[in-house]
């Protein structure tokens, strides 16, 4: 690994904090979908027109054409400034935008990019199948030729922000006698076109970002495909490096955010064990926030190594599988923790932890979005480990 911050970087970070200081929203993000869309879009459209949308993207599609490594000082600062969530602008900024820069084409880049960058367009992608999530090479919905355009039937399910999104990046089969990875090809589809119905999924946090998404004979243009018709596969799998890999960037900065900020409670909070005294002073407590550190600590590690090696090769690697991996876990023991150190107070959902409570609920999903924890042990084993295939 060779990843080094210079003069340069520490000038950048004193400027990305006192930016972030001044700018970061007060008000709280509507709970409305509308309202919520155009929310996450006015906060995208500051950031670009305060010079840090896309700090990572070349310079002719809106971008800073900034070094990779400058990202991670943005994404650092940005949660422990204490920067909203990304929102729906999440697979456009993180993965569908940055998969449009090494596989589009020139007209799909300057068509898409410079819309996404200043948070004029929102994506989401149409990936998992109610047949096929983790195993994504399972996909059943189908699209034939008919002349210059494609006609996709089938169903999505999974779709995070598909209610508010404009378009979507969708993978669907081109060729009727394949099967498995063969005969995919990933397509651009537009989420207003007829014959999409979006049926949104409430989880047990109670938000409803999750959607499933019904195809009835939608037409898309044939110049919408990203790389060549039946290389779906190869462009998908630079999808999910992205996903796996540096999108998560900013998501394990806040991880490391949400621990200090447990470990502060738990220094006001009685223990939940029955110990005198504090839940920090909890022996059993100490002891699992010590040890969460230093994984915290370790996964920054892997995080730098990953940003080193995506610097070079311009596509995050296999290696991001292992931060996925990792992270799933670390985060739902993290935010175990923390409902042990709340006790009954993470009970109440409507109290001052409000904030936490959710986040607990929805770290069950750590270890299943982006591809389930087995899925990325499989990769880590086949593809960085060499190990034979898992059948």
């Amino acid at each position: 690994m060779d990843l080094r911050f210079g003069d340069e970087d520490a000038r950048f970070r004193i400027e990305v904090r006192s930016w972030l200081e001044q700018n970061v929203p007060t008000t709280p993000r509507p709970a409305d979908a509308a309202g919520a869309r155009e929310w996450d879009l006015a906060w995208q459209r500051t950031q670009y027109e305060g010079g840090w949308g896309g700090i990572a993207w070349p310079v002719e599609y809106g971008g800073q054409g900034l070094p990779l490594v400058r990202q991670l000082i943005w994404f650092e600062e940005y949660a422990l400034a204490g920067g909203p969530d990304i929102g729906c602008c999440f697979v456009g900024m993180n993965h569908g935008g940055p998969t449009l820069i090494v596989r589009g084409s020139e007209e799909q880049k300057l068509r898409h990019l410079p819309k996404i960058i200043r948070g004029e367009e929102v994506w989401c992608q149409g990936f998992s199948e109610p047949g096929a999530g983790s195993d994504l090479a399972g996909i059943s919905t189908r699209a034939r030729i008919d002349g210059d355009e494609l006609v996709v039937n089938g169903q999505k399910i999974w779709t995070s922000f598909a209610h508010m999104a404009d378009f979507q990046e969708l993978l669907v089969r081109t060729d009727p006698e394949s099967s498995r990875h063969k005969g995919l090809t990933w397509v651009i589809c537009d989420m207003h076109s007829p014959g999409i119905t979006v049926r949104p999924i409430t989880g047990m946090d109670g938000d409803s970002d999750f959607c499933e998404v019904f195809y009835d004979d939608v037409r898309i243009p044939l110049d919408n495909v990203v790389g060549k018709l039946g290389d779906g596969w190869s462009v998908a799998m630079s999808t999910l490096g992205f996903e796996r890999g540096t999108g998560f960037m900013k998501s394990q900065t806040e991880l490391s955010r949400l621990l200090e900020r447990l470990i502060e409670i738990a220094a006001v909070l009685p223990s939940p064990t029955g110990h005198d005294g504090t839940a920090l002073a909890d022996p059993s407590i100490a002891g699992r926030l010590g040890e969460l550190r230093a994984d915290v600590a370790a996964m920054r590690a892997m995080t730098y190594a990953t940003v080193s090696t995506a610097a070079r090769t311009d596509v995050p690697g296999p290696e991001g599988s292992l931060i996925k991996a990792f992270y799933g876990d670390l985060s739902q023991r993290i935010h175990r923790i923390g409902m042990d150190i709340l006790g009954t107070a993470g009970l109440d959902r409507g109290g001052r932890f409000a904030k936490e409570i959710s986040a607990y609920l929805y770290s069950y999903a750590s270890t299943i979005g982006g591809g389930t924890s087995e899925v990325q042990r499989d990769i880590i084993g086949e593809r960085i480990l060499g190990l034979p295939r898992n059948r």
